[in-house]
């Protein structure tokens, strides 16, 4: 990995903010949109201040799937921030879809899936161009020719400006990224989830984006032992330690904190105001082996 110049003291300089494909700059600390109830009453307008906090409080990434309540979440961010200021990206997920007799959901990578979904979210989302669309699983039924070669078509065709995937390994982006350019990759990772850590090695050395999903996530007791440790030490919350620590790691990496509350929205922002030293990142290095 790439180390980061240290300040004096011993702190590490982090860029707050990353330019997708090299072009869309963004705010790297973003908001992850999943965890928003829809559901008409309370809870959905509570869902929407939220929203409007985040882009308030500066948020200028925000990620949401078709997944997410089939659509529903992307609805619920157009009600909330439409029309989008200037800077937003709203980045979403295709390549999933209930199956006819069950209405479970599952991996469904056809070339006419793919497009119908991407042409019910540009009109769900009221934009002519999804400037980062992901693709939300590789669907092993189909194959990966299809579906990126669908993707590069509706890039072609200007319904998308970037494509991104979701959960690969690091063979997987290799054979992607010889099909289409690859803008992003979402993963789950966190301090003590590092399984796809040879991803984000791929990923920084391209100058790929890394969007960590579950950025947030404990382990054993010693782990969280040693974290509380550190957030107290710095007067923060294990949470905003958390989310620190990943903004340190890789300067690739753009954390998407989900919550339904404002005030842990306004927590988990400050996370890039802290400054974690040489010898707390080395403690939080170590936790991997612990969790």
């Amino acid at each position: 990995m790439l180390a980061l110049p240290p300040e004096p003291g011993g702190r590490h300089v982090t860029s707050t903010a990353f330019r997708i494909g090299g072009e869309l700059k963004v705010r790297r600390l973003g908001f992850g949109a999943m965890h928003l109830p829809t559901e008409p009453g309370p809870a959905r307008e509570n869902s929407l201040a939220v929203a409007r906090r985040a882009v308030e409080l500066g948020v200028t990434l925000i990620d949401t799937a078709y997944l997410y309540g089939g659509g529903a979440n992307e609805e619920l961010l157009v009600e909330a921030l439409h029309p989008y200021p200037d800077g937003l990206l709203i980045t979403t997920k295709v390549g999933v879809a209930r199956s006819d007799p069950s209405g479970e959901w599952k991996l469904d990578g056809r070339p006419a899936v793919l497009r119908d979904q991407v042409e019910q979210a540009l009109r769900r989302l009221r934009v002519e161009r999804i400037e980062l669309l992901q693709l939300h699983r590789i669907d092993p039924e189909t194959p990966l020719a299809d579906q990126l070669g669908t993707l590069r078509d509706l890039r072609a065709e200007g319904k998308i400006g970037r494509i991104g995937l979701s959960e690969v390994t690091a063979d997987e982006l290799d054979q992607a990224r010889q099909m289409v350019d690859v803008a992003s990759v979402q993963n789950r990772y966190n301090v003590l989830d590092r399984e796809h850590e040879p991803v984000l090695a791929a990923c920084e050395s391209a100058g790929i984006a890394f969007l960590p999903w579950r950025p947030v996530a404990w382990g054993d007791s010693g782990a969280r032992s040693e974290i509380a440790a550190v957030a107290d030490e710095l007067g923060a919350t294990p949470t905003q330690i958390a989310l620190a620590w990943l903004l340190g790691h890789s300067p690739v990496i753009l954390p998407i904190p989900g919550t339904a509350r404002v005030n842990h929205l306004e927590e988990n922002l400050a996370a890039e105001r802290i400054h974690l030293r040489s010898d707390h990142r080395d403690r939080l290095d170590r936790l991997s082996e612990l969790a």
